[in-house]
């Protein structure tokens, strides 16, 4: 009886959890249209610099409480033009992200990812660029896929399917799994599985949603360290 008087109030906190998100994305997709923000500048630049993969049908506004905080402690900050709102598939847009490191020269990168960026992430990890990337800290990404992608009608969308080939063969891939650190919510509307990884840094953070955490204080403090414990590990080598 006590379970059935809980359940309904965790409903209602959930589907307010939805709600929530989808209010933080539209005002994002929105800011994006009516006045495009520029990259945050840094002070000294001195720091490893962060190369922002945002997730599907993103830009990187998405990323830019992150992105803010991180050009605050230093960080020069990057983004991937040729990904567009990166519908393509991850192999595809995983070789844009690979051509655009070595067109710029960028080298000494930390990743910081959202959702599906988080999937090219790893595939440009895999990619044989370890030389120009140290690491990446992924947020909210469906390592193991999402159980609502097949019921989506976007094609881009149902590729987070658990059954999907792709997906599949970049989850057996467990040889980079080390060099990431993945950060999600205890609560994630879009992915019940949550963002764990096997053999990943695993962090969870007691903030529910898919979106809406990106602007998080906690996150984006967890980030901003996480990104600082990449470069320092490295930086001991």
């Amino acid at each position: 009886m006590s379970e059935r008087r809980r359940s309904p109030g965790g409903a209602l906190a959930r589907l307010a959890a939805w709600g929530a998100d989808y209010a933080w994305a539209t005002e994002r997709q929105l800011r994006h249209l009516v006045r495009p923000p520029r990259l945050p500048g840094t002070a000294a630049g001195s720091r490893a610099p962060v190369l922002l993969l945002p997730g599907i049908y993103e830009t990187w506004e998405f990323l830019q409480p992150v992105a803010t905080a991180l050009a605050r402690v230093g960080h020069p900050i990057h983004t991937v033009p040729g990904l567009g709102y990166n519908a393509r598939p991850v192999p595809e847009s995983a070789d844009v992200v690979v051509e655009h490191l070595e067109r710029t020269g960028l080298s000494g990168v930390v990743l910081v990812a959202h959702s599906k960026g988080g999937l090219i992430g790893k595939r440009v990890l895999l990619s044989g660029v370890s030389d120009r990337v140290l690491g990446m800290v992924a947020i909210a990404t469906p390592f193991t896929g999402s159980r609502w992608a097949r019921y989506m009608l976007s094609r881009s969308l149902r590729s987070f399917d658990p059954r999907d080939p792709v997906l599949l063969a970049l989850a057996g891939e467990l040889l980079v799994n080390e060099c990431i650190t993945a950060v999600y919510p205890r609560f994630d509307p879009h992915i019940p599985e949550t963002g764990r990884l096997e053999g990943a840094r695993n962090l969870e953070l007691p903030l529910s949603g898919h979106f809406r955490p990106l602007g998080h204080p906690l996150l984006v403090r967890t980030v901003v360290r996480e990104v600082a414990r990449v470069e320092s590990e490295h930086a001991v080598r």
